[in-house]
This record gives structure tokens, C-alpha cells and sequence, in this order.
């Protein structure tokens, strides 16, 4: 199922997936994707070696630690060739989305709201495999600054079944004008 856009971008459209760890970003982004016949980028690909470190040991990144991140992050949304391209990034902050924005107009957001326990459970579930450890979780709440607000932006319940979040945000980029915000 193509969605065309009218963007600037020469009809593609990027979206951004976002929100804390455990709200399923990844697992959203990834079968959107699927859904829609776009390409899927996992954000946590591009963290450096340093910010996984960092948070196998329970160490917070900083707006520092996720500068070259953020860079790395935008740079492949605009460098993407798919009609469609889904990114899985936390964007926990305005400025992090603004700086997302300035690489790629028309970049439209979809947030998986969901409450601490809900993503603590779901990050504790993952197991020791996962480099991202639960004792983050309140990092993550602390730092995010809900896009509450914000242009081209489709919240969601990270509660809710998958295929009904997957029907919900196919409906809003159907029926979204794709116009440069």
C-alpha cells in the first residue's frame, strides 16, 4: 500500500516514530513499514559505541551523547530513496525533534504515549540481551518533553493493540495533507 505525499522531498515522506524505551517504537516502525511497502530505519543502529556502553551500564546519555546520533539519524531520513521511509527514535526532546525537522522537510511524527510502568515492564521483558536496561527507564520520563502541540504529529496509545495502532496511523497518513509544515 503506497502513500504518496506531495512533500518537498520529491513525493516521499518520512515519519518518525517516537517515544520513551518500551513504548514499542521499534516494533511499530518496523511493521508500519511492512504495512506500507516503505523503508525501515532502527535508530539504535546509529548510536555509538560509547552511547551503548553508556547505557548497558546504566549510565544516562546527554543532549552531548546524542548530538552525533541525532546528525547520524537525520542524515539517512534525507538520503533515503524509498517513496516512504519510517525512522524508531526515541526524539525525546523538542530540540532533538527540531534538529530532526531541519534535515528533512515536511518530517511528520508519530508518538507511542505510554505510562512508566507499561514501558519499565516492557523493557524488564526484553532480558539481559537488550543493551537497554530497565534502571533507564525513569531517564527516559524525565527527559521527554511530550510534542504536545507540534505540527505534523499523530499520538497514539502505545497501550493498544498493534494492528489497531498500525490501522490508526495508516488512516492519518492517508488522510493527512503531506504539504511542507
Amino acid at each position: 500500500m503506497a502513500i504518496s505525499s506531495g512533500t518537498g522531498m520529491g513525493g516521499r515522506l518520512a515519519v518518525v516514530v517516537m517515544g520513551v524505551s518500551g513504548s514499542g517504537k521499534s516494533t511499530v516502525a518496523e511493521a508500519l513499514a511492512q504495512a506500507l511497502g516503505w523503508q525501515f530505519i532502527e535508530g539504535d543502529a546509529f548510536h555509538s559505541a560509547v552511547n551503548h556502553a553508556k547505557m548497558q551500564a546504566g549510565i544516562p546519555l546527554t543532549d552531548a551523547d546524542r548530538a552525533s546520533w541525532l546528525d547520524a539519524l537525520g542524515a539517512q531520513l534525507a538520503l533515503a530513496v524509498e517513496e516512504g521511509v519510517l525512522l524508531s527514535c526515541s526524539a525525546l526532546k523538542l530540540n532533538y525533534r527540531e534538529r530532526l525537522r531541519g534535515c528533512v522537510p515536511g518530517l511528520r511524527f508519530i508518538w507511542l504515549d505510554v505510562n512508566r510502568d507499561m514501558a519499565a515492564a516492557r523493557v524488564a521483558g526484553r532480558g539481559a540481551a537488550h543493551f537497554f536496561p530497565a534502571t533507564l527507564i525513569d531517564s527516559q520520563f524525565q527527559a521527554l518533553e511530550p510534542p504536545v502541540d507540534e505540527p505534523g504529529l499523530l499520538r497514539i496509545a502505545g497501550d493498544i493493540p498493534l494492528p489497531d495502532i498500525i490501522q490508526t496511523a495508516t488512516r492519518w497518513l492517508q488522510a493527512r495533507p503531506h504539504e511542507d509544515i
